[in-house]
């Protein structure tokens, strides 16, 4: 039997969805709070749903009795610095939990990773599985959280752990919504005036699932790669958004001295408010910082073909304009 963590989040739930569709019986886990995707409602009769907590060993053990494949998409994601210890702690110490556990009971995993827990390459060339980041200059709390659970992994590697590790880039899908990644394309759609000068990797929802679920049926282990269809600049990303929403793209360029004013603003204004800041300081950082990721290890591991970027961007400005 099959488990997949985090499964009511956004690449979890197409995760579930695809191994479903294969025919596998699989379990899945949520929080007592969470709400399952209603597009996951067909499969009712393949699925098994338990709570469960990665930080609560005793509700992982029984959500692991009889499994002998695990996908952990289970993360909390967050840019605020606000959320940075807590972050770290959570992520980290619930994947230590289920490495453990499949090791004590020789369960195969995958892990979802990042590209953010991936270094950056020399100026002009592409970032790699090799680049490793610098966990003493790197402040962003999600990276560093995404890297010392994968220290987890690679611990539980070096302790018998069969398990390989993926690295998505930013991940995109209809099914978003207006959270995470769907956040751009709704800021494009109400009418953005500005962009950056950054860049950075993309890959369709789909493609990671099939990535991971592929890798699952192979023979490879103690290995991670990075999960990305291609690379855009911010400029280019945001003007094909608005062409699919049929409006006038971003065309001032915010310089980072101006999107510093904004993080700023932002906190203080957040203050005020009694509210979390839209922007802090890491966002603001990243949107203007180039960060552009090579796929071939992948593509050679399993002969996947991406699917187009644009087709993606399509789809999800679609499903906006009809939410």
């Amino acid at each position: 039997m099959i488990l997949v963590t985090g499964a009511t989040g956004f690449l979890g739930s197409e995760v579930a969805k695809q191994l479903a569709q294969q025919g596998n019986r699989i379990r899945c886990t949520r929080r007592s709070t969470s709400n399952i995707p209603t597009f996951l409602s067909p499969f009712n009769n393949d699925i098994e749903w338990v709570e469960a907590d990665l930080l609560d060993i005793f509700s992982l053990e029984n959500a692991l009795e009889g499994i002998t494949q695990v996908y952990n998409c289970a993360a909390w994601v967050s840019l605020k610095q606000a959320d940075k210890e807590p972050m770290i702690y959570t992520n980290v110490t619930g994947t230590g939990n289920l490495a453990d556990l499949c090791r004590q009971n020789g369960i195969r995993m995958v892990h979802v990773s990042s590209v953010a827990a991936i270094g950056d390459a020399k100026p002009g060339e592409l970032i790699t599985e090799n680049n490793h980041l610098d966990q003493a200059a790197e402040t962003d709390g999600y990276a560093i959280s995404k890297l010392e659970s994968e220290m987890e992994i690679w611990r539980g590697i070096a302790e018998g752990l069969d398990a390989v590790i993926v690295n998505p880039s930013i991940i995109i899908g209809p099914n978003a919504g207006k959270e995470g990644s769907g956040a751009l394309f709704e800021t494009v759609r109400k009418g953005l005036k500005f962009y950056t000068m950054g860049s950075g990797g993309f890959v369709d929802v789909a493609d990671v699932a099939k990535c991971m679920i592929a890798l699952m049926n192979t023979n490879i282990s103690g290995e991670r790669f990075i999960i990305s269809a291609g690379n855009y600049d911010y400029k280019s990303l945001t003007a094909e958004i608005a062409q699919n929403f049929a409006i006038t793209p971003p065309a001032t360029l915010a310089k980072p001295w101006m999107m510093e004013l904004a993080w700023r603003f932002a906190a203080f204004a957040g203050v005020i408010i009694r509210s979390a800041p839209s922007i802090d300081k890491v966002s603001a950082k990243a949107a203007s910082i180039t960060k552009n990721f090579d796929n071939r290890k992948i593509k050679k591991a399993i002969g996947i073909e991406f699917k187009p970027l644009k087709m993606s961007i399509q789809e999800v400005c679609d499903a906006l304009k009809t939410a």
